[in-house]
């Protein structure tokens, strides 16, 4: 198992939280992701290393942004 937390800007509602967590368990591997909507914190569990890459695709699909 593998556990990487993220910043996502632009999140402010349950809405915008279910949205990104509904993009990044889309990405291959990803067992479960949890969003602490008050910090913008997006923690992504996995059964293998997930590519920063491919989190920042599916939070720009969902319509924010990944932090630096």
């Amino acid at each position: 198992m593998a556990e990487q937390t993220y910043t996502v800007t632009g999140m402010t509602c349950g809405h915008c939280a279910s949205s990104v967590t509904e993009e990044v368990q889309e990405i291959a591997g990803v067992t479960d992701v949890a969003v602490d909507l008050p910090t913008g914190r997006v923690t992504v569990t996995s059964d293998r290393e997930i590519a920063v890459d491919d989190v920042r695709k599916a939070v720009e699909e969902a319509g924010y942004s990944l932090s630096a």
